[in-house]
């Protein structure tokens, strides 16, 4: 079983950043995607970004581009999703998932690319 553990949420006000952290479970050579997604109340889960495990290949949603950095460590098998410029809409319950399949990110922004999933961690921006 794949394990992926969140952490790095936290609040902050308009402007300021955050770094979120992925700690996965699972060896580089087997993860072919990994993402973040986010999800605020009363709004469906949104891909914000991913990163293509082999190459470092990297995906972004329009919301976030040029403001969200997703990068890796594979020798601590780790991901991060570096946040600056946060906005009060950026607040959500943000979480990272996992993709074994030989897809890759061919459709990183969508939820049923991953096979597994963080517990997730809460981001509040206040403006």
């Amino acid at each position: 079983q794949v394990q992926l553990v969140e952490s790095g949420g936290g609040s902050v006000q308009a402007g300021g950043s955050l770094r979120l952290s992925c700690a996965v479970s699972e060896s580089t050579y087997r993860r072919k995607c990994m993402g973040w997604f986010r999800q605020a109340p009363g709004k469906e889960r949104e891909g914000v970004a991913a990163i293509t495990s082999a190459t470092g290949s990297t995906y972004y949603a329009d919301s976030v581009n040029g403001r969200f950095t997703i990068s890796q460590d594979n020798a601590k098998n780790t991901v991060y999703l570096q946040m600056n410029s946060l906005k009060p809409e950026d607040t959500a319950m943000y979480y990272c998932a996992a993709n074994l399949t030989p897809w890759g990110c061919g459709t990183w922004w969508l939820s049923r690319t991953y096979n597994y999933w963080g517990q997730g961690t809460q981001v509040t921006v206040s403006s």
